[in-house]
């Protein structure tokens, strides 16, 4: 992979080294290639690192959250952030509080945007402007309007996907009980995150939690926290889970996709596994070549820059390259350091690169 020249390419599905496996999977109504997706991160999982991700081979991506409020009053920001054409298997998330929202809200998202394969509401943001509005986790608390948000949802005709946590002690509902509702108003897949709104990040992800759903509803659910090794991907699987969402873990190693799926077996390209320098270079350069076209240098600077420690992880001078591009200001001077950093250690024998698996902190 060579440093892409400006502009860079859109990488296009047959390009994409992972080869399709014959049929894939069939997951909550759509047909996905492998159970790896990219979870839905806020101000992360924009269309260029969706892209990316399809690249380094995830079967399944989300948008970032999209705020219902926000498309119904004709927020330009949140429009930037629907859908665009060729993006598939591709899963649209909302977040908003109530079945008429819904209703209108999809309706500007399925008329501005492309068209997605499927339409997930969120109930597991746990931040406080979020939960505060009666949003995100507070719909745990609110079963009867998530039920109602879910059917209003079903009305348009695609499947309709539900993210969670795991629902407190006190709530109306138990967590299997919550799901159980869920399905029943007609949501065709559950992702479950294995804490509370008031764990929000800090400590484990209750796997135990997970499984138990995941055995309860075999077929629907996907797991979701603390995924940073490869060795956490084969866990949620082999505790039922039919998908694995890679959230932070993804953003602190993107080679965790290729390296799992070769662990499953998937079809990958091997350098993808042990990326050279100059893959890592291309990579992270298209990303902010492509960010760039679409948000302004300002923009992707600050992507590439929250990409940057876990794409050179482990590499020869890793430390110095995030010291030295911190305090920089355009593309073309991240690039400059960038080659530079190449053309000092390709060739070399050791210039490290193994050291993208250690990410095992929360």
């Amino acid at each position: 992979m060579s440093l892409p020249e400006r502009p860079a390419r859109l990488v296009t599905e047959t390009e994409c080294p992972l080869e399709r496996a014959t049929g894939g999977i069939f997951v909550g109504g759509v047909s996905v290639a492998n159970p790896l997706w990219l979870a839905p991160l806020a101000d992360v999982s924009t269309f260029p690192v969706r892209e990316m991700f399809r690249r380094l081979g995830a079967g399944l991506t989300h948008t970032e959250m999209i705020s219902l409020s926000g498309l119904l009053h004709g927020n330009r920001t949140t429009v930037r952030m629907l859908p665009e054409v060729g993006e598939a298997p591709l899963v649209l998330q909302f977040f908003g509080c109530g079945a008429e929202d819904v209703r209108r809200g999809a309706a500007v998202a399925l008329t501005r945007g492309a068209l997605p394969q499927v339409l997930q509401l969120n109930m597991a943001c746990p931040v406080r402007k979020v939960f505060r509005r009666g949003e995100g986790a507070r719909l745990l608390e609110t079963p009867d309007i998530a039920e109602a948000m879910v059917k209003a949802l079903g009305e348009f005709g695609l499947p309709v996907w539900v993210k969670i946590r795991l629902c407190a002690e006190g709530y109306p509902l138990s967590t299997e009980n919550f799901v159980e509702m869920l399905f029943e108003a007609g949501a065709d897949h559950v992702s479950v995150h294995g804490r509370t709104q008031k764990q929000l990040y800090a400590g484990k992800a209750d796997r135990d939690a997970v499984e138990r759903i995941a055995r309860a509803f075999p077929g629907k659910i996907s797991g979701s926290g603390d995924v940073y090794r490869v060795e956490d991907v084969l866990e949620y699987l082999r505790r039922g889970c039919v998908g694995v969402l890679v959230a932070r873990g993804g953003m602190r190693d993107p080679f965790l996709v290729p390296r799992s799926l070769a662990a499953l077996k998937y079809p990958v390209e091997p350098a993808l596994c042990l990326p050279s320098p100059a893959d890592r270079v291309g990579l992270l350069m298209e990303l902010g070549f492509r960010m760039e076209e679409r948000e302004g240098e300002r923009g992707a600077l600050s992507l590439m820059k929250r990409f940057l420690s876990g794409m050179f992880k482990g590499t020869r001078g890793a430390a110095h390259l995030r010291t030295t591009i911190s305090t920089l200001r355009t593309v073309d001077d991240v690039a400059a350091v960038l080659r530079a950093w190449q053309e000092t250690v390709e060739g070399s024998d050791d210039y490290g690169g193994e050291g993208t698996e250690e990410h095992t902190d929360a």
